[in-house]
């Protein structure tokens, strides 16, 4: 205390020449129109740049909750637009007819780089995720659950050459199947075309909804490449991804009402004697 004592003391001149300035422009603004206006307008300025400085760093911060936010009301919503096709095809009377709920969940690890690549987030049990769901995002079809935890769920990625997806040429109506080759991140390969079709560049290709675990419809991605080589039944496709899963984020796990009850009836009619 003492030692800020003497520095005021020893600096008594500057401050005091300080003090006269300060009081010096106060009374220039406040007695010449001119300056006075001037001085709002910069002080306006000045803090609206602070005010809005500021702002800017609380919603960098608060990105990660406004996003979780963003992907829970994404889920409501789609399980509500579900619900609105059912009941437009469909006059159902109990809700438990609708055939999909959503669960948003963050993506807290995911590989790219593998053959068999694989797809962390951070829901689990506690959300009613069980293995054999389908997760997708808002650019399209993601996976499938693999394993659950209480709080966490690993998925197989598409981007796994094992995984397949049913999958349909929007503009024709021909069926086919979506597969991960192991190289291009951003490619997958359409199988099974037959030759008789006529795929072009920029087709639109979706799920084929047959299953019970993709909705009908999900967007899969884009055709970039067709080839047919001589005597070959079906066409060489190549597939552009809607997701880029180099920047996946949030995903959607799609919980359909009506799994068990298909799963159940296509055990017990393949375990029939014939």
């Amino acid at each position: 205390m003492q030692r800020l004592l003497n520095f005021f003391y020893e600096y008594r001149a500057f401050f005091t020449f300080l003090l006269l300035e300060i009081f010096c422009a106060w009374l220039l603004v406040e007695n010449n129109q001119y300056q006075s206006t001037k001085f709002f307008n910069s002080s306006n300025r000045l803090a609206a740049g602070i005010l809005g400085f500021s702002q800017s760093t609380r919603e960098y911060f608060s990105l990660r909750q406004i996003n979780e936010e963003l992907g829970r009301e994404n889920a409501q919503l789609r399980t509500e637009l579900e619900r609105r096709a059912q009941a437009l095809t469909i006059p159902v009377k109990n809700d438990s007819l609708v055939r999909y709920d959503f669960v948003s969940a963050k993506v807290i690890n995911n590989s790219v780089a593998q053959f068999k690549n694989y797809i962390t987030i951070n829901r689990g049990e506690d959300a009613g995720i069980k293995p054999g769901m389908a997760a997708i995002s808002i650019s399209g079809a993601i996976g499938k659950v693999k394993s659950v935890s209480e709080h966490f769920s690993v998925l197989i990625s598409i981007l796994n050459i094992d995984e397949q997806v049913s999958s349909v040429l929007k503009r024709t109506g021909n069926f086919g199947t979506a597969q991960w080759d192991g190289t291009d991140p951003r490619i997958v390969n359409l199988l099974y075309v037959p030759r008789h079709v006529q795929p072009l560049i920029g087709d639109t290709v979706l799920t084929s909804g047959y299953n019970a675990v993709f909705p009908e419809g999900v967007f899969v991605g884009i055709v970039k490449d067709v080839k047919l080589k001589e005597e070959a039944l079906f066409y060489d496709i190549r597939v552009e991804l809607g997701q880029d899963f180099r920047r996946l984020s949030f995903v959607k796990i799609v919980k359909s009402q009506l799994k068990t009850e298909l799963d159940s009836l296509e055990k017990i009619t393949i375990g029939k004697p014939q």
